[in-house]
């Protein structure tokens, strides 16, 4: 199974991106995982109008996946042993891509929610998009930890 995390936008701060670039680089010892980003766009129209064209633009690259997990605040909240769970199940489903996506500062549109098979939420407080990217990426080395039976979880 493939892992793809579709980003808007690169990330900017410095000590992010070294985590994120770190556990992208553990991550891929258990799996296949490419970070795409995509170019961010800065909107002159209302937030709506900005939320949906960057949701277009996301769908349009990670829509195709076998299965899409969306990052919301108003998603499911699990553990990560959960996770682990998830990722053992689509794996004996036999899916061929797993696409997760982050939206942008202002969040995700309603059409992106409404497409997507999984939406995820770490917390029911706001993060940064910068920071969900770094979490997402650290709880899904966990998640495979946790299936190998490794001792980074303990």
């Amino acid at each position: 199974m493939k892992l793809e995390f579709l980003f808007l936008g690169k990330t900017r701060e410095s000590y992010l991106r070294a985590g994120i670039d770190d556990y992208h680089s553990r991550l891929r010892h258990y799996a296949k995982a490419d970070i795409v980003v995509l170019k961010e766009k800065k909107g002159s129209g209302t937030v709506a109008q900005q939320k949906k064209e960057e949701g277009r633009r996301l769908l349009a690259r990670g829509g195709k996946a076998s299965f899409l997990v969306v990052l919301d605040q108003k998603g499911k909240q699990i553990s990560s042993e959960e996770l682990a769970q998830l990722v053992n199940k689509w794996e004996m489903r036999g899916l061929g891509t797993v696409c997760f996506l982050i939206g942008g500062p202002f969040g995700l549109s309603e059409e992106v929610l409404k497409k997507a098979d999984f939406i995820l939420s770490f917390s029911k407080m706001t993060l940064t998009h910068e920071m969900a990217r770094l979490l997402l990426l650290e709880q899904l080395y966990r998640a495979y930890s946790i299936k190998r039976g490794t001792n980074y979880h303990k």
